[in-house]
């Protein structure tokens, strides 16, 4: 987000294979698709939901994709580079023919609604300054909807089918602008949906079963994505951005190019033409179009032909690219930086805040304010199912948690904390603690893990030695939830509710009212499935070692090539 222009936001493509909803998919196909992670005829096509047409406009009809893999993790800020050179543009825009220019890249911008959840998402907290973080979830769409799609997506069965949200990545700029984080949530991680309510009144009751997260985006369009992120991590998403293969290929296009580096000679197709067609040579080579798009696509090819491979493959990417705009040796031409603005136009889906160039101008402008080195990327920490799950992914008890629990925090994940604000004050209760009643439940339980045995009777102790003394287990109730949340039903029981909270150490943050209890209800989280105290994030701490951090400052990162697809 430097230079002259700035950032160009184009999400890593890949694979887009389909979600076989309820299906086992067998081998290192089983990793979450129900289409093959890339190629050609290499795939095998899931059940696409009967609602094509009406979510064909979250997906793009002409181009803007990206698609599955496991774990994305850089998206982040090729949306913030090419905002920015859509802004150059708009600079341009002096006079009646600039100003028609302008409305007609107005026009080239594709709206949504920012989320068809029915929970409502938790305001910000302000640090001491007064400032606030920003969270853009940026999403990748393998729609086969229109020909140019179609054309590079192969898989022909898949042509018209309900496009999968395959790339998921969250971006996190924070508050006082020093630093970003971004957060790859793997194509197959296998979690519960939420309710979600279409534009055109359609409604997707919540699921009763895990169910593939690509497939939110089958369930009203991007909306669904995002309250799905809400519902999972409980950090507010701002805005949304949407790509589609034919909007990487045309973004690529327009950047001119993106030094990458293999550390053998790759060829990304085997013998049952599984595979992206990537074919390059050990070392670097700068690559654009729909090679751009073949390198984010493949995952037969690196590392272990995982989607965690694959992910890994498009944070260096993004990297080179962020790098690459900052230099500014590709964009001043004029013509260039207009090319760059039609593309990246034309390329997007957006919530209804950024539905103009200039919106995603000043959007792209708090972005170019991180310096490169401060940028994180990381893919949400996982394991692998069991069963008829075995080859999806889970979050990674505790660590999966501390990760998002960073990100709503405000703490950088390179580990370079900034000054934090003072802990907020409760309100003073309303009654003395041992006239507080409390509901303690054990909700520790995952997808992957039954709950953490007595961890309600733990904490309500903690409660009882802490003077609550009305502090008791509710053992009908055990629904695991990821975080350790205290629920109170009224305004006159908040400060009842912070109270508890304060003699745990919970942030405050995680106390919400909620129609859903008649009292102070505490569930305990997966994020505490151990004895002793919350834990709290300090501030100073980096991302789990599981999160695969890279940082956008290296250059000398280069893919590790499966050897069975070299030559």
């Amino acid at each position: 987000m430097g230079g002259p222009v700035g950032r160009s936001s184009m999400p890593g493509e890949e694979t887009r294979s389909r979600v076989r909803r309820g299906d086992r998919l067998g081998g290192e196909e089983a990793r979450g698709d129900t289409r093959d992670a890339e190629g050609g005829d290499a795939s095998a096509s899931g059940e696409r939901g009967r609602r094509a047409e009406s979510h064909r406009r979250g997906a793009s009809a002409d181009g803007r994709g990206r698609s599955g893999r496991r774990a994305p993790k850089s998206g982040k800020r090729r949306v913030l580079r090419w905002s920015a050179s859509v802004l150059a543009v708009l600079i341009l825009a002096t006079g009646g023919a600039g100003y028609l220019y302008y409305e007609h890249l107005n026009g080239n911008i594709k709206k949504e609604d920012l989320t068809l959840g029915d929970k409502q998402m938790a305001d910000h907290k302000a640090n001491a300054a007064g400032q606030t973080p920003l969270n853009i979830l940026l999403i990748g769409s393998d729609a086969r909807d229109s020909k140019a799609n179609q054309k590079l997506g192969g898989a022909k069965e898949t042509f018209g089918g309900t496009p999968l949200a395959d790339v998921q990545m969250l971006l996190h700029l924070s508050a006082d602008r020093s630093n970003l984080s971004v957060i790859s949530m793997p194509r197959d991680t296998m979690l519960k949906m939420p309710k979600c309510t279409a534009p055109d009144g359609e409604v997707f009751p919540a699921s009763t079963r895990d169910v593939q997260t690509n497939e939110s985006l089958g369930r009203g369009g991007p909306g669904c994505t995002v309250a799905t992120w809400y519902e999972l991590t409980g950090i507010r998403i701002d805005h949304f951005m949407m790509i589609d293969f034919a909007g990487v290929v045309s973004m690529a296009d327009a950047i001119g190019g993106v030094p990458v580096c293999v550390d053998a000679n790759i060829r990304s197709r085997n013998a049952d033409g599984k595979g992206s067609g990537l074919e390059l040579e050990k070392g670097t080579t700068s690559i654009k179009g729909e090679q751009a798009l073949q390198w984010l696509r493949t995952r037969y090819g690196f590392e272990d032909n995982t989607d965690l491979g694959r992910a890994k493959a498009q944070h260096m990417y993004m990297n080179s690219m962020v790098r690459e705009l900052r230099k500014g040796t590709k964009l001043t031409d004029p013509a260039k930086l207009m090319n760059l603005a039609e593309a990246a136009t034309d390329a997007l889906t957006v919530d209804k805040g950024l539905d103009t160039v200039k919106k995603l101008y000043d959007l792209a402008e708090e972005f170019k304010k991180v310096p490169t080195k401060r940028i994180t990327m990381s893919t949400m920490p996982n394991v692998y199912g069991t069963g008829v799950n075995s080859g999806r992914v889970y979050p990674k008890a505790g660590d999966a948690e501390q990760l998002f629990r960073m990100v709503r925090d405000d703490v950088p994940l390179d580990g370079k904390a900034s000054k934090r604000k003072k802990p907020e004050e409760p309100k003073d209760p309303s009654a003395p603690v041992g006239e507080i009643a409390v509901s303690v439940r054990n909700g520790t339980a995952t997808d992957a893990l039954g709950p953490a045995s007595g961890r309600a009777g733990e904490v309500a102790d903690q409660l009882k030695n802490a003077g609550f003394g009305r502090a008791g287990v509710d053992s009908n109730n055990v629904t695991g939830v990821a975080r350790t949340g205290i629920l109170y039903p009224s305004a006159d029981l908040e400060g009842d509710a912070q109270a508890v909270a304060k003699a745990l150490g919970v942030p405050l943050s995680q106390v919400k009212r909620s129609t859903d209890v008649s009292g102070i209800a505490l569930a305990v989280g997966a994020d505490w499935r151990e004895d002793g105290a919350y834990p709290v994030s300090k501030g100073t701490e980096k991302t789990p070692d599981s999160a695969g951090a890279l940082n956008g400052d290296d250059e000398k990162a280069c893919m590790k090539v499966n050897p069975n697809y070299t030559w």
